[in-house]
């Protein structure tokens, strides 16, 4: 019996997508590699045709569509090998930060924009000297009236150039504790004071623009807090739990891409004569590497199904988020030691794999922090 029930609806959107995907963004998708940029207007697009924040509800433009549909989403783009259009990081990690703890002047005001395309979000937590240990942050905001006074600065910031709205988390000035002296603000392009810092050159994720942000006296309406003030940090501890289950479906859709990749290439690459697939340690490594995935795939459905309950599935999403992207990276290395000299080209898919993998276990809390997540809550 399946964990996961996809109804006629489910299989029309995930049709429909691949149709888009396969017209819109595939074909391209070398050429943003190398380009180290995709175009803006591919977010439109995908706005256009109900592929962006498909949970949220029609007042905004939305369809109500379940988290089946996130994970949709998260499996036919990662088919394309492009990783510059974070649609994931955009709709199940950046805006349900609004959509659950934005007024309803603040929804109203931006979510339309983001189930559109006309708005690009990101989540500015990491700074220079705080990157996991979020109540480290130096980034300040001081109340001045009825504004908000901005400085600091943040790094690793997917979507830091192309977004149109930044959620900053910053240390309120009038507080001492590390935990509850934290807020949310939503700071939008254009604003006097907030300025974007380099594209950063990574190993991999070549078309994602990931920067650094800068805010020097940004000035903000009050207005613009999410929330309660000093509830930044537990709104964010509230939001991990999804983020991690993202991140843990990127991780098992790259790992079953990389199988289908190596799977073609053995099953057609013949060495003296024969398949590369027919010699015995071949096949060894073959079924090893996908016992694993099938693993990762039942572990996986079986917390989106928890997830969509609303359970509490902390410990379990920790152990998934480590061992998932620790997976891809272990399967993308394997790979190559099988596919042998073709894998030192540009054009090898696992190449390009292996190096966009490699960061899954550092991004939304690194794998270490992840098992002293599990540790702590197991009581160890």
């Amino acid at each position: 019996m399946d964990m996961l029930t996809y109804t006629e609806a489910h299989t029309d959107f995930r049709a429909r997508l691949r149709a888009f995907l396969a017209r819109e963004i595939t074909p391209f998708a070398a050429q943003w590699e190398a380009d180290r940029a995709v175009p803006r207007e591919i977010w439109r697009r995908m706005g256009r045709e109900g592929f962006l924040c498909p949970d949220l509800g029609p007042e905004y433009g939305g369809r109500g569509r379940d988290f089946l549909y996130s994970l949709i989403v998260t499996e036919e783009m990662s088919r394309t090998g492009i990783t510059g259009v974070a649609a994931s990081l955009h709709s199940d990690v950046v805006v349900p930060y609004i959509s659950a703890f934005g007024s309803d002047a603040q929804k109203s005001r931006w979510l339309p924009g983001c189930v559109s395309g006309e708005i690009v979000t990101a989540v500015a937590m990491t700074e220079p000297d705080a990157g996991s240990d979020l109540a480290g942050m130096k980034t300040s905001a001081v109340e001045d009236g009825e504004t908000v006074i901005l400085n600091g600065s943040k790094t690793f910031i997917s979507n830091g150039l192309l977004s149109d709205l930044v959620i900053v988390a910053a240390r309120d000035a009038d507080s001492e504790n590390p935990h509850l002296g934290i807020s949310l603000y939503v700071v939008e392009e254009g604003t006097p004071g907030f300025r974007r810092g380099r594209k950063l050159a990574k190993m991999g994720w070549h078309s994602q623009d990931t920067a650094e942000l800068f805010f020097s006296d940004c000035r903000i309406p009050v207005t613009q807090r999410l929330g309660q003030k000093g509830m930044g940090f537990i709104m964010l501890m509230e939001k991990l739990q999804q983020e991690r289950i993202v991140a843990s479906m990127g991780a098992v859709a790259a790992a079953e891409r990389i199988m289908e990749w190596t799977l073609a290439y053995c099953t057609t690459t013949r060495e003296h004569g024969r398949p590369l697939s027919k010699r015995q340690a071949v096949q060894f490594a073959l079924v090893e590497m996908l016992t694993e995935v099938k693993l990762g795939r039942t572990f996986l459905e079986k917390l989106i199904a928890d997830h969509m309950e609303k359970q509490n599935i902390v410990v379990e999403v920790s152990m998934a988020k480590y061992w998932t992207t620790d997976l891809a990276k272990r399967l993308a290395a394997r790979s190559l030691d099988l596919i042998g000299a073709p894998a030192m080209l540009e054009s090898c898919a696992v190449t390009r794999a292996l190096r966009d993998v490699r960061v899954m276990s550092i991004f939304a809390g690194t794998n270490e922090i992840m098992k002293g997540i599990a540790a702590k809550f197991l009581r160890f």
